[in-house]
This record gives structure tokens, C-alpha cells and sequence, in this order.
């Protein structure tokens, strides 16, 4: 098994585990996205802001989430929208909100189980143009320049092949769509004992490459126009990082002015 395999197993994994508890207690690692670390320090980067938005649905919302793209993603009526690590589908439902009956929302996800949890959630509510598939990010079972919008929330940072999930958005994104996505990123680079801690990886923390980086990966797959339209410094205790990461590597970080940053990304397909 390569390490990208075994960084992939980590993740299905964790988010099986989170599936079948079927609750809002987010991923439970130790990383910012709206869980607790093994300390119990609670980090929240998004906390209640999707209550009360159009297509909320409270049982979809298992608090892994670290922005809201489709706020800003451009949605309308009539879309094809294709949501990345669908989870149980809380961003699918919302976007499905703005497509009305005539657009349609794919959701994509590599945990079996998640995909279960939101189908089961797409039947109760009768939602007969939302699908969820099994699948990598990596290797989209999604038809070539097939989608308007690709959104996706806290997701590409478990990723370990970010290139290739970004030509992957690329092929599927029609001429003229774009992308929305919300995600996590480093200012600075992490020490290599974080980037190599399967736990944080799994919880979102480990997997943050570089802003700078990300965006240029973004851009080499062939997106135009790429801008951090939202950013947010997130306040993760060193307790939480030091869990992985010596003092003197924590210290090397800070000194350089390194953070942690939830951002919300976009760009187009020309």
C-alpha cells in the first residue's frame, strides 16, 4: 500500500465512523473542522451559520464543514451542480434549493457509507434530481464537461493528489462554468511530522498545502481567473498541533508567520 493509499484508508475510515453516528459532532480528530481534540479543546470553523439557509437540512449537517460555498458560488436555476465529498449532503440539499426542479446536483463521495446516509436523506425528502455516487475525487465517475458549478466544503485538503483532483474538476466543468470551493490551507508550510500524521490528516489539518501552492495547482490544471474571494485565520490551539509536531518545529512555524487559514476558492473554465 502507498502512502497515498494508506492517507485514503485513514480518511474513509473517519468518515465511516462519523456516518454511523449519523450526529452533529464533526470529524472528532482533533482538527478544526468543527470537532474536539483528544485534550476535549473544542475548535469550530464554521459553527451554526448554515441554520436558516434556504434548503438546510439539519439532519445532512454532520458539522464537517469549514466555509459555505455555495454563498458565493454563482448558483442558478437550471444548473448542473457537482458537490466534492457530498458527505450526507447537507451542500447538495442547499444547492438543490437554487437549481429549482429543472437543475440538477450531483454529489460525490468515497465513503460508502456516506453515500448511503445521503440517499436515505435525498428519498425522505423526495429530492428525485439529487444523486450521490461512490467514487474518488481522483477518478470522477462524472461525464466530461457535464457540470456548470463544482462546489465542494472541507474536502480537497484529504486529498492527497490535489493535482489530479483539480484536472478532474477541470475535465467535468463545462466551457464556461466554475468552481466554488471552501477549503483548508497553510500559510507557510507545516512541519513534516504534521504532514506525515495520518490522524490530522484525516482531520483536515495535515493535508493543508500552501495558499499560494493551492491556487497554482488550481491554474495548472487550466482554471482562469482563480481568487480567494474568503478568508479566515483558524484559531487552532498548539495543543492540538503539538498532538503531531514537536515544540521547536511548532515554534519554526509561528516564526515564519505560519497559520492555518479556511478560504473559500474561485475560478472558471474558459
Amino acid at each position: 500500500m502507498t502512502n497515498q493509499d494508506f492517507l485514503k484508508e485513514q480518511v474513509r475510515t473517519k468518515y465511516d465512523e462519523i456516518a454511523r453516528r449519523g450526529e452533529k459532532a464533526g470529524c472528532g480528530c482533533g482538527c478544526g473542522c468543527g470537532c474536539s481534540s483528544e485534550g476535549g479543546t473544542e475548535i469550530t470553523m464554521i459553527g451554526d451559520e448554515y441554520e436558516g439557509v434556504d434548503g438546510y437540512v439539519a439532519g445532512a449537517d454532520l458539522g464537517l464543514g469549514c466555509g459555505m460555498p455555495t454563498e458565493l458560488a454563482g448558483i442558478e436555476p437550471g444548473h448542473t451542480v457537482l458537490d466534492l465529498g457530498s458527505g450526507a449532503g447537507l451542500d447538495a440539499f442547499i444547492a438543490r434549493s437554487i437549481v429549482g426542479e429543472e437543475g440538477r446536483v450531483i454529489g460525490v463521495d468515497m465513503t460508502p457509507s456516506m453515500v448511503e446516509k445521503a440517499r436515505g436523506n435525498a428519498a425522505e425528502l423526495g429530492y428525485g434530481n439529487v444523486a450521490f455516487r461512490n467514487g474518488d475525487i481522483e477518478e470522477l465517475p462524472v461525464e466530461s464537461d457535464s457540470i456548470d458549478v463544482v462546489i465542494s466544503n472541507c474536502v480537497l485538503n484529504l486529498v492527497p493528489d490535489k493535482a489530479a483532483a483539480f484536472e478532474e474538476m477541470f475535465r467535468v466543468t463545462k466551457p464556461g462554468g466554475h468552481f466554488c470551493v471552501s477549503d483548508v490551507v497553510a500559510r507557510g508550510r507545516l512541519p513534516q511530522s504534521l504532514q506525515r500524521s495520518a490522524e490530522l490528516y484525516a482531520g483536515c489539518v495535515a493535508g493543508a498545502i500552501p495558499e499560494d501552492e493551492y491556487t497554482g495547482l488550481l491554474r495548472s490544471a487550466g482554471f482562469e481567473d482563480v481568487e480567494v474571494v474568503r478568508a479566515k485565520e483558524i484559531d487552532l490551539p498548539d495543543e492540538v498541533l503539538l498532538e503531531a509536531a514537536s515544540p521547536e518545529q511548532l515554534a519554526a512555524f509561528r516564526r515564519q508567520g505560519g497559520a492555518l487559514l479556511s478560504v473559500t476558492v474561485k475560478g472558471r473554465k474558459a
